[in-house]
């Protein structure tokens, strides 16, 4: 379905559309040069966050400015690693990763500063990562089940983090590893609920060895290889995040996402205008696009990505399916991802060595 905003520029030249139309949407009041034959390089994560950037966000981009939009599919830490790999020679115009790669991103320098644009005065405090970087998206990490699975047992719905831990579970479990966010979350949280935190993970890793590993069935970074264990019965409980819950609920599979009572961790997907940028400005223009109200409630519909948008309206039904609202965004737990991404190495060693053996 054509976009309605752009829907519009078939009265008007594209330029001009554009102008009008598309960058206005965004908040952004400028005008565009031409980018004849000009491609933009994006990197995201795959599954369907990608099928939705390819079908729902970039062809609308690409025929109001005439111009190529690859999608450079890979998780967070392998968009990272190529950042790392391509240093002083980026191939990669926009780089979009989870908060913690994109913090780590930032540090190293591979971030150019965000132009200013009235879009960005819409978007939540939280959303601002620094003045190089800003959120797209926001998720919660929590904990997903199969809701028919757990009435056919007889079971109550989980309600807290400490739910991990219940030998009924036993081999029932599906858990991310560290390597991912999601189970980095749970680490920390785990810590948390047992006297440490990220300065003193280790009461996090006692709880995972002796109490979570033994329900765990797999160690599963990739979240669609997670929704078909779901699906096929084989785990009936994991760590998710509302974006995936959302994404396995629209294909009708009655999972379940709750926002453990101790809270649910704030997971933001980042995006950044990497430097060196042969395409500086249409990255930004990129991001300020994908920032505007229209792009925001199709990532919150088709990959449950709340909204960092304030404006954005959702109907009731999406909305509480999400962290969406000043409240519900307030409630999220924070983590310290300055320490993190000092320790996060010798954790992930750690993690192989005595978790994921």
């Amino acid at each position: 379905m054509t976009s309605p905003y752009l829907a519009r520029t078939s009265s008007i030249s594209l330029r001009q559309g554009l102008s009008a139309l598309l960058l206005a949407a965004a908040g952004v009041g400028m005008t565009l040069p031409a980018h004849a034959e000009t491609t933009l390089y994006v990197a995201g994560v795959g599954g369907s966050t990608e099928q939705m950037y390819k079908t729902r966000v970039i062809p609308a981009f690409e025929k109001a400015l005439g111009v190529k939009v690859v999608y450079v599919s890979g998780n967070s830490t392998e968009t990272l690693a190529k950042l790392q790999a391509q240093k002083g020679r980026q191939q990669i115009n926009v780089a979009m990763m989870d908060d913690g790669p994109m913090y780590q991103a930032l540090q190293l320098g591979f971030c150019e500063k965000l132009t200013d644009a009235p879009v960005y005065q819409d978007l939540y405090p939280l959303a601002r990562l620094s003045p190089e970087a800003t959120a797209v998206g926001m998720v919660a990490t929590g904990i997903g089940y199969n809701e028919e699975a757990f009435k056919k047992r007889g079971w109550a719905a989980p309600t807290s983090w400490t739910d991990l831990e219940d030998p009924k579970y036993r081999q029932l479990l599906g858990m991310p590893p560290i390597t991912n966010t999601y189970g980095l979350h749970s680490l920390i949280e785990m810590a948390r609920l047992n006297g440490g935190g990220e300065k003193d993970i280790d009461p996090g890793f006692a709880v995972f060895e002796k109490k979570i590993a033994p329900n765990v069935l797999a160690w599963v970074s990739a979240p669609g290889e997670m929704d078909g264990m779901m699906q096929n019965g084989d785990v009936v409980m994991a760590v998710y995040g509302s974006g995936r819950a959302v994404a396995l609920q629209n294909t009708g599979f009655p999972l379940k996402f709750i926002y453990p009572k101790e809270g649910a961790v704030a997971l933001q997907v980042a995006a950044c205008s990497v430097t060196p940028n042969a395409q500086s400005e249409l990255s930004q223009q990129f991001i300020q696009y994908v920032l505007s109200p229209e792009i925001q409630k199709i990532q919150s519909e088709s990959n449950g990505f709340a909204p960092v948008n304030r404006t954005v309206e959702l109907p009731p039904e999406l909305a509480a399916r999400m962290p969406y609202g000043q409240e519900k965004v307030d409630s999220l737990l924070k983590v310290d991802w300055d320490t993190i991404n000092q320790k996060r190495s010798e954790w992930t060693t750690r993690w192989n060595r005595t978790i994921e053996r």
